[in-house]
């Protein structure tokens, strides 16, 4: 029976020797557990930070993976070549950082750091043009002038030019290549009309080329409303092709094949429509690039109300500061403004997410 008694002692002993050698293992997943909610819910709150969350995650993973194995009950030999294989792999995984996977994640990681564009702002990379609705540690989303959404690979944009419309302003052009017989101060003063009937800031003309059969002409002007880039490039030309076609300028460049028989002094010039222009002629770029226009308008939300929630710290300090019963009351409507703007915005946040995530799903 003594026998027996010292066995189930033993046995409990070795029990509680590897539950408690078990315990650091335990601890360090449990912490990557709370961690990886916590990062959730902030990207849940704020898309921005899905990218830096993502970065963190990793880092905790591998430093939790270290721990784990320094606190595996095992020889001393051992730890040492578990540690020098999660080395091996670590240089591994650098040292393959070209290729497609992690050489997005690279690039991800320096557009991060460079900061050259926005949710929101036109870009052209390449072929593709459109305006960004979406930046992720491995890919970026556009969406275009049809209204489709572009994924394209960090590595892409990385390694071609990225051309970044500027919000606080682009220039709008248009070319058209008229006869010699046609004078270039009156084509100049014609696409002047042209280009400030549209709206546009500071317009200019340009005489960009003296081909064999016809000059080439540029006219354009500042744009402040980025966002309306599409209709203003529409907009222009056609203010241009009423402007010369108004004056009675014929645009048959660079030949005019169409071989018939004509009157003298007969001018192929459209006749002026009758009635108000065609419905949708003008189209809002709303409906374009409206998950890029929400994109945007939920950044500058979730800045706004960051802003708003690192001021609340300041205006409570100056609540407990204030000297006097007036000088407190007026720390404290400020701190009940504060944080009705801080319900507002986090209300807004909220519907704009909510709606985005129908959208998506």
């Amino acid at each position: 029976m003594q026998e027996f008694l010292d066995q189930v002692v033993r046995l409990f002993s070795h029990l509680g020797t590897g539950v408690l050698s078990l315990v650091p293992t335990v601890v360090v997943i449990l912490i990557l557990v709370v961690v990886q909610r916590m990062l959730g819910r902030q990207s849940s709150r704020n898309t921005g930070l899905r990218f830096r969350n993502q970065l963190i995650m990793a880092g905790v993973i591998f430093v939790g993976v270290l721990l784990i194995i320094v606190a595996l009950p095992v020889g001393t030999d051992l730890k040492g070549q578990l540690l020098t294989l999660v080395g091996i792999i670590a240089s591994v995984t650098i040292s393959l950082s070209s290729s497609t996977f992690l050489g997005n994640a690279m690039a991800g990681i320096m557009l991060k750091a460079v900061r050259n564009f926005r949710s929101g702002d036109f870009i052209a990379v390449g072929d593709h043009f459109g305006r960004v609705t979406e930046r992720g540690l491995f890919h970026t989303e556009i969406q275009t002038a049809s209204r489709d959404l572009t994924t394209l690979p960090n590595l892409f944009i990385a390694t071609n030019p990225v051309t970044v419309t500027r919000a606080s302003g682009t220039i709008v052009d248009a070319t058209v290549s008229l006869g010699y017989d046609v004078p270039h101060g009156r084509i100049e003063r014609l696409l002047l009309e042209a280009a400030g009937a549209t709206g546009l800031s500071d317009p200019f003309v340009q005489v960009l080329d003296l081909g064999d059969y016809a000059v080439t002409y540029r006219v354009a002007g500042l744009l402040e409303d980025t966002k309306r880039l599409l209709t203003f490039r529409s907009r222009l030309r056609t203010a241009v092709l009423d402007a010369l076609h108004g004056d009675g300028v014929e645009i048959v460049s660079p030949a005019f094949l169409n071989r018939r028989e004509v009157a003298p002094g007969q001018r192929f010039v459209p006749r002026r429509p009758e009635g108000p222009p065609a419905a949708g002629a003008d189209a809002d770029v709303q409906v374009i690039f409206d998950k890029a226009e929400e994109a945007a308008s939920l950044e500058k939300l979730r800045a706004m109300l960051a802003e708003t929630e690192n001021g609340l710290a300041d205006l409570a300090a100056a609540v407990k500061a204030a000297d006097g019963d007036t000088a407190r009351a007026a720390a404290e409507r400020n701190l009940a403004t504060a944080q009705k703007r801080r319900e507002i915005l986090l209300a807004r946040v909220e519907a704009a997410e909510k709606r985005e995530a129908e959208k998506d799903g």
